[in-house]
């Protein structure tokens, strides 16, 4: 069965980055890259829509520090059932964080909560992909 991210990774592939690959390891701190685009990617799907989508800040961190290590473009790229929005990190700058009281995992059937470090970017300082897919 494949996951949200796995099916927004091959749309992705499919109508905008045909060269697309998935980061070298599971654990990696961002999910995907592009070569041709120079850009480092990490994948978020929502199964609610919200206007405001949370980025963890050791994600934001991860994407940022890999960009100024290695000249990439960093790019988060979130899913809700009400569309798809690109964040250029270096373009929007950085969100405002908070601490918060969230899932352990976005697997909800582990009811387990930890304070994360988190901001959020209203989909408006994003790029809606959603009516760009072939």
């Amino acid at each position: 069965m494949f996951s949200h991210e796995e099916y927004l990774f091959a749309a992705l592939k499919e109508s905008f980055l045909p060269d697309l690959k998935s980061s070298e390891a599971a654990t990696s701190r961002y999910d995907c890259y592009s070569l041709i685009h120079n850009i480092d990617i990490e994948l978020k799907c929502r199964k609610k829509h919200y206007d405001d989508l949370v980025i963890e800040k050791g994600k934001y961190d991860a994407l940022v520090s890999r960009a100024l290590n290695f000249g990439t473009l960093p790019v988060y790229i979130n899913s809700t059932p009400k569309g798809v929005w690109a964040f250029r990190l270096l373009d929007i700058g950085e969100p405002v964080w908070e601490t918060r009281s969230m899932p352990k995992t976005s697997e909800f059937s582990q009811r387990q909560f930890i304070e994360k470090v988190v901001g959020y970017y209203h989909i408006d300082t994003g790029s809606e992909l959603t009516d760009k897919f072939k």
